[in-house]
């Protein structure tokens, strides 16, 4: 331990090798994020049909993606998807596809428990008054199951930030891999695996914090 340096890591470093990381870590964050909720209240709509032809293909696609690690599906989009296309997609934009994909399984869950926790009765009231199906999901089961879920979709959302460092498994050039790259060129590599860690913990444990004072809010309104 005595023999840890950190005083390479200047803004300079940072700046050079660290920042393009983040960013797009948090990128694919967000993008995967807002997709994988669109995608995934689609599909919690789908499993909660009456429908056995919507049912059907809703669960299987949110089972088998529950059931595969993320590291193998997200190499076979970066493998499988140029051979569909005929040409390379590039590390960036598998990740984006394969993040949003495999997340709008968990997504879907959540939103699936959200929108069971709203009362039935509320359901009948909006058919009572003239509603349609979709009329009632839009304007009175769905803004209620994502105020419901909104801590467990942010929870779920910080788990995401997490597995963008998997992202390495194609290339792709991320929060960790700028460390990595900065530990390579300065022969330090376990100084900079060290502050990527203290990093990773600062942004996910401030985040957590965040959420925990959101569930404190929502527990108040209700």
């Amino acid at each position: 331990m005595l023999n840890l340096d950190f005083s390479f890591l200047t803004w300079d470093v940072i700046a050079g090798f660290v920042l393009k990381g983040f960013w797009f870590s948090v990128s694919l964050t967000v993008v995967a994020m807002i997709g994988g909720i669109v995608l995934g209240t689609l599909l919690a709509l789908m499993r909660l049909s009456n429908r056995p032809a919507l049912t059907w293909p809703a669960a299987g696609y949110v089972n088998l993606m529950r059931s595969v690690p993320l590291v193998m599906v997200i190499l076979w989009f970066f493998l499988l998807i140029p051979l569909a296309i005929g040409r390379p997609l590039g590390a960036e934009w598998s990740a984006v596809i394969t993040y949003t994909l495999f997340e709008a399984a968990y997504y879907s869950e959540i939103m699936r428990a959200g929108i069971q926790s709203v009362p039935r009765g509320q359901v009948h009231a909006g058919y009572a008054v003239g509603m349609s199906y979709a009329q009632t999901m839009q304007l009175v089961v769905l803004p209620q199951a994502f105020r419901n879920m909104l801590p467990v979709l942010f929870t779920q959302t910080i788990i995401l930030f997490q597995d963008t460092s998997l992202v390495y498994a194609i290339g792709a050039y991320d929060l960790l891999k700028g460390f990595e790259i900065a530990g390579k060129n300065f022969n330090r590599p376990v100084e900079t695996y060290l502050v990527a860690a203290v990093v990773y913990f600062v942004i996910c444990f401030g985040l957590s914090l965040m959420v925990k004072r959101l569930q404190a809010r929502i527990a108040i309104i209700r």
